[in-house]
């Protein structure tokens, strides 16, 4: 597993992708699935009503029908084009519907906003309890256990939602409480692994997640097409399962306790991270760790890039089926095909900002400067454009894919800048920052439920967007301004002290360059020893 074309940290790797994938997985299977889930939406007088509002107004239009009047639930109906509703309705596969009413569940939009929500009511809770547990347990547990539990309550879901309503807001809710501990576990085992000039490239194993969200999609709309919205948590969960099984074999909390990694692998990874990563067990300074502006800065940009990502990957099937009209499977399509370029994204900024570090043309903080720029203020620009869009679904297409994409770079900026600014206490940072920027999981579909609250129009999502596209520019302008990625002082005690007598030059017979400074002059030269 040490030989160079199969080296034990790419093995890391593609686990680490392949479990956030799942997490991701089981995170948004629902967000399409209840399109199928739910009744046809009704209007107040309880008469049937057409979904799509765009794609009524182009068959009316091509027709030389008459819309009529909106309808009280905000869709549109008509009175006087009755063969208009049925050939739309004709021509539009319907998704396979729940026994649990005439057509499905009877869930407005609020209660859909609760479903949607309920898995982040407290999983920002477990943010930083994932971080110690994983510096005092070590990430192979946390990590995996904090996905293979929701997987199991997965293969749940449609017993429960047939049960009862609040069943399901409960099990939806504890899938999220222990999932909260995956994330910030994982960059403990990115301290103990990762090279400081290939964590860039190695965090874009964390968007796996988009991964995730990319086949989740499609898959899932296929799915309910076939044989019901049920099979989808059936599916995922079995897919969980399998996994789990590989990452219980394959991975190890450090390299010194792989039992396959190769000596020059090991050395080289050892002499790479030098003295940046303590071995040894460290008093947490949280008061260092809460009054940081190179902490706090790492947090503002994440709520900003995780409010648009959320908005975007929770809201996108209600959006495209409600708006635009599509079925379930172009909904499903669509709204995966963003998370796919964002992963290509995320590795091409990632070569580059590991290139620009590996050439010494750029400086950490501003390698990292750049990649939030994209991942916030420029997602949050088209995002903006979004809003403009109205009913010209192409348009809609390629801003919400921009913008989802742009998200990427994420793992070139605050994301990897965790681990730039204290390697030993990245896991605690993440779960700190994951507390807190996790939060627009709930608040977004809470938002949108009021504003589209019997009143699913074009309107209305533009508000919508408007508000996400907002916070996200404001995060990203803040991080351009204040942020800073470089080894802060209180990472390690040691390094205090040793500030405090003469320098003196350390020469390994190693030959590696990461040791021949003392740690309180290290700078930023960092180079590869071998590209194993």
């Amino acid at each position: 597993m040490g030989t160079e074309c199969l080296t034990a940290r790419r093995v890391l790797w593609v686990l680490v992708f392949m479990g956030f994938a799942v997490n991701y997985m089981i995170r948004i299977n629902i967000n399409i699935a209840i399109v199928a889930m739910v009744a046809s939406p009704k209007d107040k007088t309880g008469g049937e009503v057409l979904v799509g509002e765009c794609a009524i107004r182009e068959e009316a239009r091509l027709r030389g029908g008459q819309l009529g009047q909106l309808g009280t639930a905000g869709f549109w109906t008509s009175n006087a084009t009755t063969a208009l509703t049925q050939s739309w309705n004709a021509s539009t596969p319907s998704p396979a519907v729940t026994q649990a009413g005439q057509d499905g569940f009877d869930w407005d939009e609020r209660q859909q906003g609760l479903v949607l929500g309920a898995f982040f009511w407290m999983h920002w809770l477990m943010q930083v309890p994932g971080g110690v547990l994983a510096r005092r347990y070590g990430t192979k547990l946390v990590f995996g256990l904090a996905n293979f539990i929701p997987v199991l309550l997965t293969l749940a879901v449609p017993v429960v939602a047939y049960w009862d309503y609040r069943a399901l807001l409960a099990l939806r809710f504890l899938q999220g409480l222990i999932a909260g501990f995956a994330w910030p576990s994982m960059h403990n085992m990115t301290a103990q692994w990762i090279p400081p000039n290939e964590r860039s490239k190695f965090v874009t194993a964390y968007l796996g997640s988009s991964i995730g969200a990319a086949l989740t999609f499609p898959l899932c709309g296929q799915l309910i097409h076939m044989w019901g919205w049920e099979s989808v948590f059936y599916v995922c969960g079995a897919l969980g399962v399998v996994w789990y099984v590989f990452w219980v074999v394959l991975v190890f909390d450090t390299p010194a306790q792989h039992p396959r990694i190769s000596p020059l692998e090991l050395t080289y990874i050892t002499d790479s991270l030098g003295k940046s990563v303590s071995q040894k067990k460290m008093a947490t300074p949280w008061r260092a760790i809460l009054t940081s502006r190179a902490v706090w800065m790492n947090i503002v940009a994440q709520w900003g890039g995780v409010f648009g990502l959320f908005t975007a990957m929770t809201q996108a099937p209600t959006y495209f089926r409600y708006i635009h009209g599509w079925n379930i499977r172009m909904t499903g399509v669509l709204s995966g095909l963003p998370h796919l370029v964002r992963m290509l994204f995320a590795w091409l900024f990632s070569e580059l900002g590991d290139f620009l570090l590996r050439r010494g043309l750029m400086s950490r903080t501003n390698v990292r400067k750049l990649a939030t720029f994209f991942c916030d203020v420029v997602q949050g620009l088209l995002i903006l454009f979004l809003t403009f869009t109205g009913c010209n679904s192409v348009a809609a297409i390629i801003c919400l894919t921009a913008a989802t994409a742009a998200h990427g770079s994420v793992s070139t900026g605050p994301l990897a800048s965790m681990v730039d600014i204290s390697p030993n206490f990245a896991s605690i940072i993440l779960g700190i920052s994951g507390m807190i920027s996790v939060l627009p999981g709930f608040i977004s579909p809470i938002i949108v439920g009021q504003l589209t609250f019997q009143n699913q129009t074009v309107e209305q999502w533009q508000k919508v967007f408007g508000i996400t596209a907002a916070q996200v520019i404001v995060c990203g302008v803040a991080y351009t301004l204040f942020a800073q990625s470089e080894l802060q002082p209180w990472n390690s005690p040691e390094a205090d002290d040793d500030a405090k007598r003469p320098s003196v030059p350390v020469i390994l017979v190693t030959g590696s360059e990461h040791e021949l400074q003392p740690l309180n002059q290290k700078k930023d030269k960092d180079k590869e020893i071998s590209r194993l």
